[in-house]
Formats: C-alpha cells, sequence, structure tokens
C-alpha cells in the first residue's frame, strides 16, 4: 500500500453531477488555489443512463458554460402523456404552462453525455480515480488560523483541504461525518434501463407515463436510437433480493410480474434494454426537516447534491439541484471573505429550495402511483385526488418551480482583479 501527503485548496468527493459541476462552477466564478476531484471508481460513471433535465438545470450549465454544448444534441418537451391504466383515460399536461424562456425548455440527456461535458471543461489532472475516502479528520491550527480538513483514502494517501465539499451521493461519508441523520426509504422502488434500437426506434419524440396500482411507469426518446424508461413500483423485498443486480432477472421480473399490465409498446421498450445500464433499487430521500435543520457545514466543510438533499424522482430534479447547488456554492465561496463564511451563505441560499423539492417530489411520487399501501375507500379517495385535483390544480404549482433561475456566476470586482486569490491567504 503507498503512502504520500497532498495539499489541496479545494477538494470535492465525488465526480458525479454535483462533482464535476462544483469544480468546474468554482473555475468559472474565479476561486483560487487548486480543485481536486475524488472519484473512487476508475472512470466516469453513468449510473441512472439518462435523466430529463428541466429548466432550472438548463438555466444552471448555462452559468457554467456547457449548456449550448448539450442543447443541439436533444430535442425539447413541452408537454407529457399520463395515461390511467385502470379506465383508459389519457391525460396532457404541460411541464410549465405560463413559462416561456426560448430555448430553455425540458429536455432528455444521456447522463454521460452530461458528464462528459462537465469534465472536458476542467484542466487536467483534477479529477483522481481509483480514490476512496475512508475518513475525515479536522485540524486545528494553533496560530487561530481556519481547521483544516485531513482525508484519508484507502491507498494510505493523507489529503489536507482547506475547503471540502461532500458531493459523495445518497450514502455520503462527508455527511456522515457532519452528523446529518441517514436517508430513509419511501417504500418504493425504481427500475431504470436504456433501450437501444440500432436501427431506430420511430417513436413519435414524446414523454409518456402510465399509472396503474402501485405503479408507474415511463419511456422518454432521448435519440434517434434510445428511449430511456423506468419503472417505479411499491416496494417489494422479496422479488428484489432474488433479482439482485442481475439484469436478465430484473427485466424478466418487470415484463413477467411488475410491468405485466402495461402496453406492449412499453414492454417492447424494456426488452430492448442494453443490460449495463439496468438498475433496480430503493428510493430514498432526507427528511425536509433534516434538511431546514441539520448540520448541513462544519467551517469549510459542507455537501451538495444527493449528498446533502437526496429526493425521489419524481419531480426529475436530482441532477437539477445538484447543478443549482454548484452554481450557488461556487458563487457564495467567491464572494465570501473566508471559505467558512461562503460554505455558511450557501446552506443558507440552498436550505429552503431543497427542502421544498424534496417535499414535493415525495408528495408528486405518492400522490401518482395512488398512495403507499392505500387500498379499499382511502386508495380510491386518492385516485379521485390525483385525477381530479392533483394533475388540474396542483402539479402546475409544483412545475412553475421547476423553472427556478440558480444565477450567474460572474466573480464580484474585487475578486476578478485577482482570481488566483486564495481563500486562506
Amino acid at each position: 500500500m503507498s503512502s504520500s501527503a497532498v495539499e489541496a485548496e479545494v477538494v470535492i468527493v465525488g465526480a458525479g453531477i454535483a462533482g464535476l459541476a462544483t469544480a468546474l462552477a468554482l473555475r468559472r466564478a474565479g476561486v483560487g488555489g487548486g480543485v481536486l476531484v475524488l472519484e473512487r471508481h476508475a472512470e466516469l460513471r453513468a449510473t441512472g443512463a439518462a435523466l430529463t433535465i428541466f429548466p432550472s438545470g438548463w438555466f444552471a450549465l448555462r452559468a457554467l458554460g456547457v449548456a449550448h454544448k448539450l442543447m443541439s444534441r436533444y430535442d425539447a418537451y413541452e408537454t407529457f402523456q399520463v395515461t390511467n391504466l385502470e379506465n383508459g383515460a389519457t391525460q396532457v399536461f404541460r411541464f410549465a404552462g405560463r413559462k416561456n424562456s426560448g430555448e430553455i425548455k425540458a429536455r432528455p440527456a444521456d447522463r454521460k453525455a452530461l458528464l462528459e461535458a462537465l469534465a472536458e471543461e476542467l484542466p487536467p489532472g483534477t479529477i483522481r480515480f481509483s480514490s476512496k475516502l475512508v475518513s475525515i479528520n479536522s485540524e486545528t491550527a494553533g496560530d487561530g488560523s481556519p481547521d483544516t480538513s485531513v482525508l484519508r483514502l484507502d491507498d494510505g494517501t493523507v489529503i489536507r483541504a482547506k475547503v471540502l465539499i461532500g458531493c459523495d451521493g445518497v450514502y455520503s461519508v462527508v455527511a456522515r461525518w457532519l452528523g446529518l441523520s441517514e436517508p430513509v426509504t419511501c417504500g418504493r422502488s425504481a427500475v431504470r434501463g436504456l433501450a437501444v434500437y440500432p436501427g431506430g426506434h420511430g417513436m413519435k419524440k414524446e414523454l409518456r407515463q402510465f399509472l396503474t396500482a402501485g405503479l408507474r411507469a415511463s419511456m422518454v426518446p432521448i435519440s434517434e436510437t434510445e428511449v430511456y424508461w423506468f419503472l417505479v413500483n411499491n416496494t417489494v423485498a422479496a422479488a428484489e433480493k432474488e433479482a439482485g443486480a442481475d439484469p436478465a432477472k430484473i427485466l424478466r421480473e418487470v415484463t413477467d410480474n411488475l410491468g405485466a399490465r402495461m402496453p406492449a409498446e412499453y414492454l417492447d421498450v424494456v426488452r430492448h434494454s442494453d443490460h449495463k445500464s439496468v438498475s433496480w433499487a430503493p428510493l430514498l430521500y432526507r427528511s425536509p426537516w433534516a434538511i431546514l435543520t441539520g448540520p448541513v457545514a462544519r467551517g469549510a466543510v459542507t455537501v451538495a447534491g444527493d449528498a446533502f438533499h437526496p429526493m425521489t424522482p419524481d419531480l426529475a430534479q436530482g441532477g437539477c439541484s445538484a447543478l443549482e447547488d454548484a452554481v450557488v456554492l461556487a458563487r457564495a465561496l467567491s464572494r465570501a471573505a473566508t471559505p467558512a463564511e461562503g460554505v455558511a451563505a450557501y446552506v443558507s441560499e440552498r436550505r429552503g429550495r431543497a427542502a421544498w423539492l424534496v417535499a414535493g417530489a415525495y408528495l408528486s411520487g405518492w400522490v401518482q402511483q395512488g398512495g403507499i399501501d392505500a387500498h379499499g375507500l382511502r386508495g380510491h379517495i386518492v385516485k379521485l385526488f390525483r385525477d381530479l385535483i392533483f394533475y388540474r390544480f396542483i402539479f402546475p404549482k409544483l412545475a412553475d418551480t421547476l423553472w427556478y433561475d440558480c444565477g450567474d456566476l460572474l466573480p464580484t470586482p474585487s475578486r476578478s482583479k485577482d482570481k488566483g486569490k486564495k481563500h486562506s491567504e
């Protein structure tokens, strides 16, 4: 086992959407000093296959200077269809009927393409792969200087950082060190996959969703040859344990059991899945109250993305909110006198929106699937609420929040005159 010591101004744990976006945001905002991104895998990961980037995400990508690289590759979607398989009724909804901002619209995107678009803007050597964080300690200087975070990796490397940002996902080591409550299951799970049609799928470019008791499924073309799909189910522990991480078993469970009542066109998409893209996992979230009141920061240590506010995918804001975090955090650090003040400003700005998105996503998913284990009269009431009230009156309000603009990254005049200044100076 090798052992070495590394000094870094800013260390970001995790090279997912939040980590790469934060590294790029810091660079764009003119925050001086070296930025090091630690990624435990040997290469960029594409877990989740694809995602829908709503306007909130595109505003952030525009601030990061990479929106143009992706917009030209993916078609915009302004509406989506929801079909109730129990009564055959189909409703068409707009993502945000009162909003209009040119090219800033909802677009599906390949997750790996997004990661690559962010990563290629970073200087060589910014990302350190095969670097798993195993412990964190805080070192206090005797002269009153800010605390230093001392990180130990599994290969024995010790890294000392002035600023530490955990972008290491739902099971974040940094969030656990800060003392944030552990994420909990919402009682639902999601199967995700990417279908590939080498000769072209010929489908209409629209987002389609299907609902039935305890299930919500969706499919959306992201290119001429690829279709992203998912199926959210009330957790079936025995079946999920049996299928494990075996793509063939997962797909068989979807086509033969869980999704047996889905339309033939949806099942055809499932059967065309690239096995490497298939996953089945519980949907976790951190309670909005914990986000509003929990220890999201300690000095110059904080978290972003899923490490901060894991949420269910029912508003498709996991990736978008991570991009927002990156912009707000970098801007706050660029304008603050000390790293700790910048982190505090970031947490203050993000707590409310993050808690709202987590709560909105949970409500949206629970209602659309007819409630978790809601049977009989209670289940009937939930479905009536969904079909007559939620989609007509509540969903449009939730959709409007997807047009949130987190602002730009322009450094303050004093900072722009000294882009090389370090926070520790």
